[in-house]
């Protein structure tokens, strides 16, 4: 019964339907499965199934967007009962991402963050118009290994060039891995301001983000 019920979990993200994410996983604690099987057994399945199919084309990004909407409610109920339960989920990397100061777009850099998160990741999700400042102090925090900056107008796009400046005169870079992305953003651009890596969406991001951890993606 409990392997039907994970079934229909992952199901519920495949078919866009975040209200029956949200009480399917609901009912699951209900019934006594524990936190961390849900997410490894159900959703990071699910999130991976609707992944691929927005990789080869079949689901475009309303798709994606719906399914990582499920994603987040089905996590909001689960993560107190992990502290409760004094249980972690083991991760690959702990992320810090944000959409640079001066920018206020939001949606590419909040499925990147939920596609993390369904792959493992710790995500600390910063917002939008995140100052140099914030992004250093929550590095130092929680000891990030990974940094993503989005920005998506190219007036923005040199705040990703400052933020590396500021990792390298705090002396962090060395201890973080820095991601970037956003629509006016290319890979010659990644390589001229010295970040690790760029991504053009969120599938690539979490194929990035593993490569640069060393986990086989």
């Amino acid at each position: 019964m409990s392997d039907e019920l994970l079934a229909q979990i992952s199901q519920s993200l495949v078919d866009g339907d975040p209200d029956a994410t949200f009480s399917l996983t609901e009912k699951a604690l209900r019934e006594g499965l524990e936190p961390l099987r849900i997410i490894r057994e159900a959703l990071m399945p699910g999130m991976n199934i609707v992944g691929d199919y927005f990789a080869r084309g079949d689901y475009f990004l309303p798709d994606l967007i719906i399914a990582a909407d499920g994603m987040k409610r089905a996590m909001e109920l689960l993560e107190p009962e992990l502290r409760a339960r004094q249980q972690a989920l083991e991760t690959p990397g702990v992320v810090v991402i944000g959409t640079v100061k001066g920018d206020i777009h939001e949606i590419g850099k909040s499925l990147v963050a939920t596609m993390l998160s369904a792959n493992g990741f710790k995500v600390y999700d910063m917002g939008v118009d995140v100052p140099i400042a914030t992004f250093i102090a929550k590095i130092k925090e929680t000891n990030a290994t990974l940094l993503g900056l989005s920005a998506l107008l190219t007036t923005t796009m040199t705040m990703q060039r400052e933020v590396i400046k500021t990792l390298v005169a705090e002396g962090l870079r060395s201890q973080v891995k820095v991601m970037v992305g956003g629509a006016p953003v290319t890979r010659s651009w990644a390589e001229d301001i010295g970040a690790d890596g760029y991504a053009e969406d969120a599938m690539g991001a979490v194929a990035l983000a593993k490569r640069l951890v060393g986990v086989r993606a």
